[in-house]
């Protein structure tokens, strides 16, 4: 197996590409996918700064190590969830990647910022943790964000992760969340910018990468999943993949290039209702947005 650029010994075979690569060629591929990524949605100006949401696992710390690589002041924000080991060590993951690169990684903790975590927000509200964790996320991200005065908020979405989101959107025709489903979100009352710049590169791809490169991470699925309907679009589409090498590639890229255009007026009459919340000041369609109300809820039970 010799890589298609330098024909040396290749490390990894990319069906969907029918290539081939070595160490050396592979990194440069990852960075030209991720290069084309930010060219073709206008994610990042040159040198804009940029703040990444890293979990310690290996799509976001891949995300944080190409974009620094190619250039942009990027700087890390990790959310303490409170899930037990699994937190303690994915923080441990993100500190390992930071320290002896000097990089800059902030550390926002749930419990002591907000008096809750997802697990005991999960149990207050009877439903599943996966949704209260999404919830602290898109908030915090964005509060922190503005806080820190970063225009852009970048995160470790692969095209492993944006395909298993399409089709179980497509599956029930959440028009709202496929209008929404975009690798780049502009900025605009109270939001920051959000930017997917790994949605060209496939979770093997990304796995590959931490190994090649030496980034240790978080290897173990958060605890909290088990039973997640997107693990299971996965599943179904890397079936789909091993029967026909690029068929996420197509699903997605066909997605974003002919159907999205398409439904961007339903993005924007939703933006249009959108106010800071009278508890936080965060951008919400209500009075108090969905986190404060998880929050109060999480808070006296």
């Amino acid at each position: 197996m010799k890589c298609r650029v330098c024909r040396g010994p290749a490390v990894i075979d990319l069906k969907r590409h029918n290539a081939n690569f070595c160490h050396e060629h592979f990194v440069a591929h990852c960075e030209e996918q991720v290069r084309r990524a930010i060219h073709h949605f206008s994610m990042l100006a040159p040198g804009e700064r940029v703040l990444v949401a890293v979990s310690g696992g290996k799509d976001s710390l891949a995300a944080w190590d190409i974009l620094t690589r190619l250039g942009y002041p990027a700087e890390g924000l990790y959310l303490g969830l409170g899930i037990d080991a699994y937190s303690d060590d994915s923080l441990a993951a993100a500190r390992a990647y930071a320290e002896p690169r000097g990089l800059t990684l902030h550390v926002v903790d749930l419990a002591e910022t907000h008096g809750f975590t997802v697990p005991g927000a999960a149990a207050v509200t009877r439903r599943s943790p996966c949704g209260a964790c999404g919830l602290a996320k898109r908030h915090e991200f964005n509060r922190v964000a503005r806080d820190l005065g970063f225009a852009v908020v970048a995160t470790g979405h692969n095209l492993d992760d944006e395909a298993a989101v399409l089709l179980g959107n497509t599956l029930r025709w959440e028009t709202d969340y496929l209008a929404r489903q975009h690798p780049a979100l502009p900025a605009g009352r109270g939001f920051a910018r959000k930017i997917k710049p790994l949605y060209r590169l496939g979770e093997r791809e990304m796995a590959a990468y931490c190994v090649l490169e030496k980034i240790d991470y978080q290897v173990d699925e958060c605890p909290m999943a088990a039973g997640n309907r997107h693990l299971g679009y996965k599943e179904t589409l890397n079936e789909l993949e091993r029967r026909s090498p690029g068929s996420k590639a197509a699903f997605l890229f066909g997605f974003l290039d002919r159907m999205l255009p398409l439904l961007d007026p339903a993005a924007h009459a939703e933006a249009a209702d959108v106010h800071p919340c009278t508890e936080c000041g965060e951008p919400t369609t209500g009075d108090v947005c969905a986190f404060c109300r998880l929050r109060e809820r999480a808070a006296t039970a």
